[in-house]
């Protein structure tokens, strides 16, 4: 599903040159459950940017469902990451106006993939029941835990039933109780619906959740674990 050849990304601070990538190789499978390890600063967050088209790179190759990601325009990459890429960030990102429900249907009204309203409702109650939280559908984020933003930043990710999750720490800011619930809540949706899950940590306690482990370092993968 993702192939990443020979990639290189390189940051400016004023004249130093910041080498965040150097010469990676890897290939991620179709509903693999795939963890990015390493320690901060080696790496993890621009190689998930990458992934999820989100950053650019300066050299190199990656290839999403064999389409070659250097080819497309700024169109068709906003098309590839509505179509197939949902993001669940450490920080939730939730829109504090909107209650869960109207977080968690916001997607599908942007990408238009909701159908009709009774078929939006459908697939939101469907998504709040999943992740637990379908008696704080009406609450706003600001009236919700840390573990229950995250259940609603898990939904709103998966609501139009994206090919890929990428999730960034996303256990950084909970306690480990909490992060173990929604790191198995990823694991269940991952098995159920085929989804694959690439996210980062650099906490070995979590590593054991993942089938594809990839260890960077400086920028580089310096080994990787299938299980």
């Amino acid at each position: 599903m993702i192939k990443i050849e020979n990639l290189h990304k390189t940051y400016f601070m004023g004249n130093v040159e910041i080498h965040a990538l150097t010469d990676v190789n890897l290939q991620i499978s179709e509903g693999e459950f795939t963890c990015i390890a390493g320690p901060s600063g080696s790496g993890k967050t621009t190689l998930l940017n990458i992934i999820g088209l989100i950053d650019s790179y300066d050299k190199g190759h990656l290839s999403i469902n064999n389409l070659e990601i250097k080819h497309q325009n700024r169109r068709e990459l906003a098309r590839l990451r509505r179509d197939l890429i949902g993001f669940v960030f450490q920080s939730f990102n939730l829109l504090p106006v909107l209650n869960v429900y109207e977080n968690v249907e916001l997607p599908l009204i942007i990408s238009k993939k909701g159908g009709s309203k009774k078929e939006r409702k459908e697939r939101v109650e469907y998504m709040l029941e999943e992740v637990g939280l379908a008696d704080r559908r009406s609450h706003t984020p600001a009236e919700l835990s840390g573990g229950q933003q995250q259940r609603v930043a898990i939904a709103r990710a998966l609501v139009t039933s994206p090919r890929i999750v990428i999730a960034d720490e996303p256990t950084a800011n909970l306690d480990s109780d909490t992060g173990e619930k929604v790191l198995s809540l990823m694991k269940e949706i991952n098995r159920d619906e085929k989804t694959s899950f690439i996210f980062s940590t650099h906490d070995p306690e979590i590593w054991k959740m993942a089938d594809h482990i990839v260890f960077l370092h400086d920028g580089d993968i310096k080994s990787e674990e299938r299980r």
